[in-house]
């Protein structure tokens, strides 16, 4: 389920209620933790938390590096978590304090999907947000490509 929102705010008028109050809880934890040099756009249908071009123009797809984003799709709400997916060792250690937590882990290779707010760990969310400062992560980046 893919908004045409082109703004922030116009995506998060079009949540129900329900979503509105998770998804904004979940905004505020990544806003909160989001180093500096980031910013919070749209892109691909969602609220991405991305490197901007003006930083970082020499991307494989001619579009900003994407760290993190957010959304509400169909059957669930899901963070993207760019850095735990990338980075082997990120990915091991934030699992293991998912599992540690007692939550009900649901992710594939960079979503973390949750159906409600209290299924999702959010002091872990943002640790994984706050995990890269901008030249780290196309540092991360570049490894990965080559």
């Amino acid at each position: 389920m893919q908004s045409k929102a082109t703004t922030v705010q116009q995506y998060l008028s079009e949540l129900n209620d329900d979503r509105l109050e998770a998804i904004e809880a979940v905004r505020d934890v990544i806003l909160e933790n989001l180093p500096d040099g980031f910013e919070e756009a749209m892109n691909w249908g969602m609220i991405t938390y991305q490197v901007p071009l003006s930083r970082y123009p020499d991307t494989y797809n001619k579009q900003p590096l994407m760290m993190a984003a957010l959304a509400s799709q169909k059957n669930h709400m899901a963070v993207y978590l760019t850095g735990v997916y990338a980075d082997g060792a990120s990915r091991a250690k934030f699992t293991s304090a998912y599992q540690a937590t007692g939550k009900r882990m649901d992710m594939g290779q960079s979503c973390v999907r949750f159906r409600k707010l209290d299924d999702l760990p959010l002091e872990l969310i943002g640790e994984a947000i706050a995990e890269y400062s901008v030249e780290e992560f196309i540092e991360l980046n570049e490894r990965v490509r080559s």
